[in-house]
């Protein structure tokens, strides 16, 4: 007797299975409507761009993780969809499903271009920002599986592009390597000093710059975290150094809120007058805030309430008080180019088109460092050591080791082009454009007159001779517990 074959899946003996008829291979439910969204949003890296612009906005690291993870998503993109296209060959699946608005390509299969940048972008998210990276790392496995289910890829291609993004956005540390979230070290005082402020903030007297970004915001904050400080506000247009000089008068503690310029001018008055320095965060970039740990309006203010107070060193350039980081050369050009723009583009596309014009544009400058005589394209110095080595120096494992960190490009020919290949490339301490320093004091005379000089983002005209050192007296700051 001959057994009776069970329906497949369902399907009555005698009838069409649906994806066989036809007329039905275009119906797509919303699992095939899904995958095509997720497949068209992330063509020419949209998808990518728009969750980088997400991040960015988050701060600091937000912006650290949107740049490393477009780094790695262009990377993986330019070795998936360019060698291994072309070595490979492979077809496409013929699979008999056309889900609508979904278009074929005709390049190689393998690998998948789509999913070698989705995981490039999200592992390079991923190493600045773990919590972040999770959903990145979905929404980049919902993009993969979705080249599968609309039939652009067989499996072994996602895959293969998976492991291609991985190691493209591990591959971003040789060029950048990932800065450390923990604030830098410093000396602390032993003992409160007797100038610090009651833990309300009696005795302290805080400047808020609101044109240097801060505002009503970081102003109301300060005053409900700390409500026995007299806050000031100024506004642009009023003098800076006149309003900080003023509150140093009758302030047991000076506060600054503002960019890293403001909190220069600060340092300047806080050590004249031999106070310890509250910084609060107000700027653009804040490096000095975040090099201390305080991120935030609430950090600062807990710095207030512990009396923690760290001693930090204060760089000089042409006697002139910075606290990051000071240059001499093509820097100058450019800030100055990106102060022209900013007011009527925005300081990032300001930056940008000021640095095509530097990089196009500029000249080497002839000095002698320390008696010997040179050109420059650019001298970095930063205050303190800075990590990583080369050209690429980004935070301070210490705020109190005495140390400039002086780093120069020399103005051989082809001395921009020379660099570019040597950081590519790996080669950068072999480098004869490049050369790092890390000294006490350097003695800076230019041969071509008096030169434009750069220290935290703002320029100045300085002599035609003078000393880049440590300042005798360095600056007591508050910052929060470790």
């Amino acid at each position: 007797m001959r057994r009776r074959r069970r329906p497949f899946l369902g399907v009555k003996r005698g009838a069409q299975h649906p994806f066989s008829d036809p007329r039905r291979r275009t119906e797509s439910g919303w699992g095939d409507r899904l995958a095509t969204a997720a497949s068209r949003v992330a063509d020419h890296s949209l998808l990518w761009w728009g969750v980088a612009a997400l991040l960015a906005a988050g701060g600091r690291f937000g912006r650290r993780a949107a740049f490393r993870g477009l780094l790695g998503a262009g990377l993986a993109s330019a070795v998936a969809n360019g060698p291994l296209k072309l070595l490979t060959r492979r077809r496409r699946p013929q699979s008999r499903r056309r889900l609508p608005g979904v278009r074929r390509p005709r390049t190689s299969s393998f690998p998948s271009g789509h999913a070698a940048t989705a995981f490039g972008f999200a592992t390079g998210v991923v190493q600045e920002l773990p919590l972040a990276g999770v959903p990145v790392a979905a929404l980049a496995g919902l993009v993969s599986y979705s080249r599968v289910r609309t039939g652009m890829h067989h499996a072994g291609d996602v895959v293969g592009g998976a492991v291609v993004g991985m190691a493209a956005g591990v591959a971003t540390r040789r060029l950048w390597p990932v800065a450390p979230h923990e604030p830098a070290e410093a000396r602390a005082l032993l003992t409160r000093a007797h100038v610090d402020p009651s833990p309300e903030g009696a005795g302290l007297v805080v400047v808020v710059n609101a044109s240097a970004g801060s505002g009503d915001t970081v102003a109301d904050e300060l005053r409900a975290e700390l409500p026995r400080a007299e806050i000031v506000e100024i506004e642009s247009g009023d003098d800076l150094l006149e309003a900080l000089e003023a509150a140093a008068d009758r302030a047991r503690a000076l506060g600054v809120a503002g960019g890293d310029g403001t909190v220069n001018a600060a340092a300047q008055v806080a050590a004249d007058r031999k106070l310890p320095l509250l910084v609060v965060p107000g700027g653009t970039l804040n490096h000095f805030a975040h090099a201390l740990g305080v991120d935030t309006v609430a950090d600062a203010a807990a710095a207030v309430r512990d009396g923690r107070v760290v001693v930090v060193d204060r760089a000089e350039l042409a006697g002139q008080t910075f606290l990051n980081t000071g240059s001499i050369g093509s820097y100058t050009d450019l800030v100055d180019a990106r102060e022209k723009l900013e007011d009527r583009i925005g300081k990032w596309p300001a930056m940008v088109t000021a640095l095509v014009g530097v990089l196009r544009h500029s000249e080497p400058v002839a000095v002698e460092l320390d008696g010997v005589p040179t050109t420059v394209w650019m001298v970095f110095i930063g205050n303190c050591r800075y990590h990583p080595d080369g050209f690429g120096p980004s935070w301070r494992e210490r705020l109190d080791d005495g140390m400039l960190d002086i780093r120069i490009v020399h103005g051989h020919p082809w001395s921009r082009v020379r660099l570019l290949a040597a950081v590519l490339t790996g080669t950068l301490g072999r480098s004869r454009v490049y050369e790092q320093r890390c000294v006490a004091r350097m003695e800076v005379r230019s041969l071509d007159g008096p030169l434009r000089l750069a220290r935290d983002g703002e320029t100045f005209d300085g002599p035609a001779a003078f000393a880049i050192c440590k300042a005798d007296e360095p600056l007591r700051v508050f910052a929060p517990a470790p």
